[in-house]
């Protein structure tokens, strides 16, 4: 390498550096500004520093005029399209990042959608950025909305238990101050009814300590096979008497063979929801109604129950809230959300279906309502026992 070239190498690299250190200062003065101001600084400062060095070679005569010429012609261009593609980048950059503040300034504030521009020509990462704030969005959204739907049901609960309370409380008031102003003749009936009365209330209270149980998700109890077939004839065989004094048919179908449509489960939860189920529609079947309670395998494996009454039917928008805490739907109806607290006697809480999905939800299962022919149909389901190899 000639001493000339040496030359060249040393006062580029003088240049360069200069220049470097002029463009960082440059960068650090603007570095809280607008990050399309610090991408021209840096799309010109390469230009900058190549347009020093040039010039030092032409002053130096390293250069001939003709060709610094041609040079300064192909650096200016340079420049002209470094400075117009770095504005062009600033301003997808900048669009980019004023549609992710705009996002976060709604996060927490507002759940509807923000009115953004168009994300066409937005860079990915600030793209995908701008995906999940929506996501987290729609999750809050969501989440929000649950929360209302929960304290809605939540005051609805209060008001409901409140009444049913207060009307047991009234009369267990009434009769306690008939006994004791001896003005009730007969003793024995009035204490029988202070007892079936004690035995309502201590049903409502029975619900409640459940619902709040399945709630909290406390640690699962200790669950085994259960046999779905023998758990419907064993309901059936408990609420007959409750369906022959309202003039209701019971009625069990259950596929043929060995199959004992095993679940895993605990027994007493799940005899407790389909009992809830089973006295809910003999309460709201007319007489000489029919009460079926179907048992069987879907196709994937699924073990399905079903109790369909003859209600009459659930109103279309009614459906999705049948599971609600406390919801009891019309008066005429009140559809099939009270909870059955034995075999002959409802509580009347607005807790039955509640508790039931919450059981069948611990198990993993799904439940659902819809209409039929006449009245509607309850379905659980619940996945298969797994064999072990």
């Amino acid at each position: 390498m000639n001493r000339d070239t040496m030359t060249i190498l040393a006062l580029t690299t003088l240049w360069t550096l200069v220049v470097a250190a002029l463009g960082g200062a440059i960068l650090w003065q603007f570095r809280r500004r607008s990050l399309r101001i610090t991408m021209i600084v840096a799309a010109l400062a390469p230009m900058a520093a190549a347009l020093a060095a040039v010039l030092q070679s032409v002053r130096a005569m390293f250069i001939s005029q003709h060709d610094s010429l041609v040079v300064l012609w192909t650096l200016a261009f340079s420049a002209l399209l470094g400075l117009a593609m770095s504005v062009l980048l600033g301003h997808w950059i900048t669009t980019g990042s004023r549609d992710v503040g705009l996002r976060l300034r709604h996060l927490g504030t507002s759940y509807e959608p923000a009115v953004v521009g168009s994300r066409g020509s937005v860079p990915a990462e600030l793209a995908a950025l701008t995906d999940e704030l929506e996501m987290t969005r729609k999750r809050l959204a969501a989440s929000s909305e649950r929360e209302r739907a929960l304290e809605t049901s939540r005051r609805e609960l209060v008001a409901f238990m409140s009444h049913d309370l207060r009307t047991p409380l009234a009369g267990l008031r009434a009769v306690s101050e008939g006994l004791e102003d001896g003005v009730i003749e007969d003793v024995p009936g009035a204490l029988r009814q202070m007892r079936s009365t004690v035995d309502r209330m201590t049903g409502l209270v029975d619900d409640l300590f459940e619902l709040s149980r399945l709630s909290a998700a406390p640690p699962p109890r200790r669950r085994s096979a259960v046999s779905l077939r023998e758990l419907a004839e064993d309901v059936a065989g408990e609420t007959c008497e409750h369906a022959r004094s309202e003039g209701v048919l019971l009625t069990v179908d259950a596929p043929d063979g060995d199959d004992r449509l095993a679940v895993h489960g605990d027994a007493d939860e799940l005899t407790r929801a389909v009992t809830n189920l089973v006295g809910n529609a003999i309460r709201h079947t007319e007489r000489g109604g029919t009460v079926r309670l179907s048992v069987g395998r879907e196709s994937d494996g699924r073990v399905r129950l079903a109790v369909t009454d003859g209600c009459g039917g659930i109103p279309d928008d009614d459906l999705e809230r049948v599971f609600d805490i406390g919801w009891r739907g019309d008066e005429q109806r009140t559809p099939a959300n009270s909870s059955t607290a034995g075999s002959t006697s409802s509580s009347g809480g607005g807790l039955g279906l509640a508790i039931a999905r919450g059981v069948v939800e611990s198990h993993e299962g799904t439940i659902g309502v819809t209409n039929v022919a006449g009245g509607c149909a309850f379905q659980i389901d619940l996945p298969p026992v797994v064999a072990t190899p």
